[in-house]
């Protein structure tokens, strides 16, 4: 969240101001501490500080969505035919604009869909649009694209087979809290719905390192606390380890701080008669150790120093103990934008997400099909005026050629059909150019 994180990129200096205290570290706990870079790869949704983020609309899908903007039944009911229609109408769904495109045309036809789906209200469609608009303003459409981001490019590893870490940019996301949680939601679901079962595996295949955790749950939907509660219980088994890291343990919802194992605590001051509340409950999730009082332990830990607990063999906890953490090998503190850039120039995925691809799909095909309504339209007023003329031409003797009534669309036309002639039908109006303008959205607008 503060991009201090970065510095795993950059190897660490003997000149540095930290140095003296991490040789003295390094010789009280028998580590010769060499300085080196680690393999770094550099994601934002914002697409500035890393490679950017994407996933589509159709990914998301109709529930993560639903849980994700909180909508009622009815408002769920109305997303899932969207998408229903999206389906059967060949409208592919990749970024915002096409959901809202499709929902503007959800709105417009509401009767003719009405009849085959069940019941979508304009009421609905509107409070989806509204929610979906407080996505937007947050960055969401930065968030929706192609290309989607590959879950394998989060487990590769360097030539030497060594990991690599990939960072996501936090500076702006902390700021835009429901594209963050919309962003680990879609996430944490491809992982479970995509990784197999292989019970407990001696090296993970991903570890996730949640910084300032805190910021993660704050006013967090609780559909985003839900599944991080279902993938810390059960994403073990799949070869994923998660970490959150906060400054007290009372920054994590109790439901998921139970499902944790390993603890790693430094820390915590006791000022106040709720920070002694929240020392004595942390002391209290240790496995107690005869050695020490674990609660005056935390209290007094120093700088480089923790109180740790982690499990041991069939996962039970071990007993508490006061560790020396390792120094860094690493630079402390961000690295610079020029290194910075350096860094995403050798990138394993350059080049792979950094350009958008927006190709042809539901707000393309919409506005195609509109296009094609106003075109009949307007041939079909043409004919209609012409003849009219003719008509008036062969009064002299007596004659009126009657204009043949549009026969009206049969149940087998299919959804489309009923559309593209209900267009044809209103576009010569005043309201039907606005019907058009409204399917459109901004097509029509500013260019």
């Amino acid at each position: 969240m503060k991009g201090d994180l970065s510095g795993l990129a950059a190897a660490g200096s003997a000149t540095h101001k930290l140095h003296d205290g991490f040789a003295k570290r390094s010789q009280i706990i028998g580590l010769d501490l060499q300085y080196r870079a680690f393999p770094v790869i550099f994601w934002d949704l914002f697409g500035e500080n890393g490679h950017p983020v994407r996933a589509t609309v159709a990914e998301m899908g109709p529930l993560l969505l639903s849980r994700l903007l909180e909508l009622s039944e009815p408002q769920e009911g109305v997303l899932n035919v969207a998408f229903r229609l999206s389906d059967e109408e060949a409208l592919p769904l990749l970024d915002l604009k096409d959901l809202q495109a499709l929902l503007t045309f959800v709105a417009e036809n509401a009767a003719d869909i009405s009849a085959r789906y069940g019941l979508v209200s304009k009421e609905s469609v509107g409070a989806i649009q509204r929610r979906l608009l407080v996505l937007e303003n947050e960055g969401g459409a930065r968030l929706f694209g192609e290309p989607a981001l590959d879950l394998a490019d989060l487990m590769t590893v360097d030539a030497s087979g060594a990991g690599r870490i990939s960072i996501l940019a936090g500076e702006r996301l902390m700021n835009s809290p429901r594209l963050y949680a919309t962003f680990l939601l879609w996430l944490l679901s491809e992982l479970f719905e995509a990784l197999p079962e292989v019970g407990d595996p001696e090296k993970p295949k991903l570890v996730f390192f949640f910084d300032e955790a805190h910021l993660l749950f704050n006013d967090a939907p609780k559909a985003l606390i839900a599944k991080v509660e279902q993938v810390a219980r059960l994403i073990r088994s799949k070869g994923v380890g998660i970490y959150f890291i906060t400054q007290n343990p009372a920054d994590v919802p109790e439901t998921i701080l139970g499902q944790l194992g390993n603890r790693v605590q430094h820390a915590l001051r006791a000022f106040t008669a709720k920070d002694q509340k929240g020392l004595k409950l942390a002391a209290e999730t240790y496995r107690p150790n005869p050695r020490f009082a674990i609660e005056e332990a935390i209290r007094d830990v120093g700088t480089g120093e923790a109180v740790t607990s982690m499990l041991e063999l069939k996962g039970v906890p071990g007993v508490a103990e006061r560790t020396l953490v390792r120094p860094p090998s690493s630079q402390v503190g961000p690295i610079a934008d020029i290194d910075r850039a350096a860094v995403m120039a050798a990138s394993p995925v350059k080049g792979k997400y950094d350009t958008l691809v927006d190709r042809d799909s539901a707000w393309e095909r919409l506005r195609a099909r509109a296009e094609k309504a106003a075109e009949t339209a307007a041939t079909a007023q043409k004919a209609d005026t012409e003849t009219r003329e003719f008509d008036r031409a062969r009064r002299y003797d007596g004659k009126a050629s009657a204009s043949p009534k549009p026969k009206s669309g049969s149940r087998s036309d299919s959804v489309g059909e009923v559309f593209a002639k209900s267009f044809a039908r209103q576009l010569g109006s005043r309201s039907g150019q606005a019907i058009i303008r409204g399917v459109l959205g901004s097509i029509f607008g500013k260019n």
